[in-house]
């Protein structure tokens, strides 16, 4: 299963806090908000500022802010800052020395063509892909079936 660290979904709760406020936010401020810990909003910061996803501010009315909009911050990019470059295997991007199997594996290197198609989607997803509103699902029931019918007369007397 390919799924994404709790730092990375907190990362990207952090960035669509930042984008919702107007101006710098500090540390406290986003903890409070976003109902994470302090120190792992701290860590999460720090690790967006070095990749140059968030800037920091410093002094009395010191925080952070986006370094871009969120239309420019592809999922690709804070998965990678929080986690670590994206890769299926530990064989992706032909590395060599990372698995006891690899002089014998038969599918060494073949990942790395999935592995691509899979950066490339979730490059494919901006943060503000994200921050939209989750379409409602139509009810498929009410558009399908007639309305219920009214008991006969005999049956409602009883």
């Amino acid at each position: 299963m390919l799924r994404l660290s709790k730092l990375t979904d907190y990362a990207v709760v952090v960035l669509l806090r930042l984008a919702e406020a107007e101006g710098v936010q500090t540390t406290p401020c986003l903890a409070g908000a976003t109902g994470i810990a302090e120190p792992t909003v701290a860590k999460v910061l720090k690790s967006l500022g070095n990749a140059g996803l968030v800037e920091s501010q410093r002094g009395a009315r010191g925080g952070y802010r986006l370094a871009r909009p969120l239309s420019g911050l592809p999922l690709s990019e804070v998965i990678v800052a929080i986690d670590g470059p994206i890769a299926l295997t530990a064989c992706v991007d032909s590395a060599a020395g990372s698995c006891d199997a690899e002089w014998i594996c038969p599918v060494r290197g073949r990942w790395d063509p999935v592995n691509e198609v899979i950066r490339q989607a979730l490059a494919g997803v901006t943060l503000a892909d994200l921050a939209r509103p989750p379409v409602a699902p139509q009810d498929r029931c009410s558009q399908t079936q007639p309305p219920p019918m009214a008991a006969p007369a005999a049956l409602a007397a009883e």
